[in-house]
């Protein structure tokens, strides 16, 4: 690659002409500036003291240097102690021609016997659907795996299913009190939407009661313990860890329901796991850790039974870690499902993609696993993101006010027919096919619209806006790709391009000489990404890439080339563009249709 050819030169250069040791990864590149002529820049006044010379001639000695040891630069300029370089043309069409027919463009195969990365990611719970949280999370996490898997590294996904707990036990509890035998068959609900019915209908009837004794004078604090509802739901849960066997059979029956779900709402989101754990099975794992952790004498026990680690020395506060009748918590089952995955993988790293109110929570759990002697406690990462906010402010699951992940998708489904059918280009498409699409072009705007934000920060969420066919959208990236195919068909079927031949010297303008910079950037773009944990940066690249085409394409007639070998080169720069977008849509988890 150019740029790392510069920096050995620049390298080299340096310690012939003024005796400096400059290792070449540590020679800065930069980007030139539009408004000035060139392709990268340098910085020379770091070198100027060394040197003993000023800015400008060091910057022209180095210039001169470098020009003379690689062809693949035509020209330099200077500007006081900026070091611009131009990049010639034959090296530019020459890396186009090598990439354009290359299937794996910006991709890194991994090795299989490397430690994997193990991502988790999802970790729904199983009283309610998933929503418009669960699906930034779900995506953030997909897209995070395919983006280390297309950085070379092994990874592991899995899922870590919180099936029980209080939560789940309220649910339960609603269920025999008021739904009268209701199942998802008589009901005609998914099953996840049927138990996500009685979480809600729980927390209505708890809020009547908390308000009942209200009345009745006792403090709000009190009455939310007192309420029977929740003194049953907690007694439920106990029962549950004793192994009441009526409690499990309910319980798993309507687990039951929310896998069948889950699963179909996986599905349309084209999400899925290498594995899938289940708090029900690494609680007690947990337990025996907090036992382990009593034996150390790094936790300790309350008069009343539960169980805490003290962290006030870390400058964090005292951590629950078992209730005091016994039972456990999230961090209990988060030590456990740490260990476990740990002997299981032999990971490199542990990524948790959880929302940031938990920032918290994975401090304790890193501090608690070192406290505990476990060296790999600083694999743990907290991959945190921000919340999902829609126009009318957050949603709250217990009241009901959620936009679920089903509804959201079939909405968006049916707004991709209406923008379809106002453009009026696909009536030679089967009702099949049609159906198909209008799924693509929804799930590649929601992908789009949630991953092209930073992971960091919260965002609002506006579908209308998603779906958009212009713009930073993925919608409008799916039409430029279903562009360029159209274009590569007809050159290949009405003008016999052959995409294996190779075309002889090109002379490029600006658009041109853009569109091949951005291709170039691919790899190192995957790579920063990766490094950063930013589908982000992977969305932002590809609009940047379609946008810079389409500015090419208005101004060029590819198939109305008078120079077959201009059109061979012009016909095989867009089969590039078009690998190029396919491969980093596909790192966000977005397909692009042939057609449109």
């Amino acid at each position: 690659m150019i740029d790392n050819k510069l920096q050995k030169a620049v390298s080299e250069a340096l310690k012939n002409l003024y005796n400096i040791d400059t290792p070449a990864e540590n020679v800065v590149l930069q980007k030139t500036k539009k408004e000035f002529s060139g392709d990268y820049t340098i910085v020379v006044f770091p070198f100027v003291k060394q040197a003993r010379k000023s800015p400008e001639m060091v910057a022209g000695e180095l210039g001169e240097a470098v020009k003379n040891m690689l062809e693949e630069v035509s020209d330099y300029n200077v500007i006081k102690g900026f070091l611009n370089f131009t990049v010639s043309d034959g090296y530019w069409t020459s890396y186009a021609d090598s990439i354009s027919t290359d299937t794996h463009l910006g991709m890194t195969a991994p090795n299989p016997n490397d430690a994997p990365v193990v991502i988790e990611y999802s970790s729904p719970n199983t009283n309610k659907p998933l929503h418009l949280g669960h699906i930034r999370n779900n995506l953030l996490g997909w897209s995070v795996s395919q983006l280390l898997t297309a950085n070379g590294r092994n990874v592991k996904k899995v899922n870590l299913v919180n099936d029980r707990g209080i939560h789940i036990c309220k649910s339960m509890l609603a269920w025999l009190r008021f739904g009268n035998g209701e199942t998802p068959e008589s009901s005609g609900l998914k099953g996840d939407h049927l138990v996500g019915k009685y979480y809600v209908e729980f927390d209505k009837h708890y809020k009547a009661e908390i308000k009942e004794l209200m009345d009745k004078g006792v403090e709000e604090e009190q009455a939310k313990k007192e309420a029977p509802l929740m003194i049953e739901a907690q007694k439920m849960l106990k029962r549950w860890e004793e192994g009441d066997k009526e409690i499990r059979a309910l319980w798993e029956k309507m687990n039951s329901w929310v896998y069948a779900g889950f699963d179909e709402t996986y599905r349309k989101m084209g999400v899925g796991f290498d594995k899938i754990y289940y708090e029900s099975n690494t609680y007690l794992l947990g337990k025996e850790l907090v036992q382990k952790g009593l034996d150390m004498g790094v936790l300790y026990r309350k008069e009343d039974g539960s169980v805490w680690c003290d962290l006030t020395d870390a400058g964090l506060d005292q951590k629950l870690l078992l209730r005091k009748d016994g039972t456990s918590v999230y961090m209990t089952q988060d030590l456990g499902t740490a260990l476990l995955r740990q002997q299981e993988f032999g990971a490199d790293q542990l990524i948790y993609v959880v929302g940031n109110e938990q920032d918290y929570h994975f401090q304790v759990l890193k501090i608690v696993l070192s406290r505990l002697g476990f060296d790999w406690a600083d694999k743990v990462y907290h991959l945190s993101y921000g919340m999902v906010e829609l126009p009318n402010g957050k949603m709250k699951s217990r009241e009901g006010t959620v936009v679920d992940a089903d509804d959201l998708i079939e909405e968006m489904e049916k707004t991709a027919e209406e923008m379809c059918r106002d453009r009026g280009k696909n009536d030679d498409m089967t009702p099949e096919q049609l159906k198909e699409l209008y799924h693509i072009l929804a799930l590649g705007a929601l992908k789009y619209f949630i991953l092209k934000v930073d992971p960091t920060k919260t965002m609002l969420f506006n579908p209308a806006e998603s779906i958009d066919f212009n713009g930073n959208t993925g919608p409008f990236i799916q039409y430029t790709y279903a562009r360029i195919r159209s274009i590569i068909r007809k050159a290949i079927g009405e003008k016999g391009i052959d995409l294996n031949a190779n075309p002889k010297d090109v002379v490029l303008n600006d658009k041109e000489r853009e569109v091949i910079k951005l291709l170039h950037d691919i790899s190192s773009t995957v790579s920063q990404a990766a490094a950063s944990f930013s589908p982000a940066m992977i969305a932002n690249y590809t609009y940047d890439l379609a946008k810079a085409f389409n500015s090419f394409y208005q101004d060029t007639p590819i198939l109305r080339e008078s120079d077959a070998n201009r059109m061979l080169f012009l016909v095989k720069l867009c089969n590039a563009v078009s690998l190029a977008i396919k491969n980093m849509m596909l790192i966000l988890g977005i397909e692009v249709p042939e057609r449109m």
